[in-house]
């Protein structure tokens, strides 16, 4: 019985993972922050800047890194709170407002990511970091997740495609709805 227990209990957990991991992963990183990691990527300012970090001293990156990470999981936490105590809106708008300064953060790292390696304690961290991702990825609730949200997103691709595709019977007629309540609104 205690087994039982123990064993639900695991899947508990490994279920709790793997959905923040999706979440942050699917819909915060891949909807959200790679846009805006691309984008200050792509700025020439932060370019020049990458150059110069080249000469920093790992360090000073170290330090810069830390506070950096620091800021955006005290953001992050917060948020939580503030969602946990019903104040809904804060937290979202908090939650959001950090994702820049992570993406930020995301971008200092990868420019940096030699320099940082050569600290042995943050080596051994991101890689056990990356190992914990591993074993989530590799995990039967993961593949059995992303599965279903595969099949989710083309039901709902074919959903879009279906009533909201160009010529579509349902949007010409919320099209003409809209211009005779436009036309009543404006008598």
């Amino acid at each position: 019985m205690l087994s039982t227990f123990k064993h639900k209990l695991i899947l508990l957990l490994q279920l709790l993972l793997v959905i923040t991991y999706i979440i942050f992963e699917e819909l915060i990183w891949e909807g959200i922050a790679k846009p805006i990691y691309e984008a200050i990527h792509s700025l020439k300012i932060l370019q020049k800047i990458e150059l110069k970090l080249e000469t920093v001293n790992p360090s000073a990156i170290l330090f810069i890194f830390v506070v950096l990470l620091s800021i955006v999981e005290a953001f992050g936490i917060y948020a939580g709170m503030l969602f946990v105590s019903g104040q809904m809106i804060l937290g979202l708008v908090l939650y959001i407002s950090k994702i820049p300064i992570a993406a930020f953060t995301f971008w200092l790292f990868r420019v940096t990511e030699e320099k940082l390696m050569q600290f042995g304690w943050f080596k051994w961290t991101y890689d056990w970091i990356m190992k914990a991702i591993d074993w989530i990825k590799s995990s039967e609730i993961h593949q059995k997740t992303i599965a279903y949200l595969v099949q989710m997103k083309m039901y709902i691709k074919a959903l879009k495609e279906k009533y909201f595709a160009g010529k579509s019977p349902f949007i010409e007629k919320m099209k003409q709805l809209y211009k005779r309540l436009k036309a009543l609104l404006r008598k």
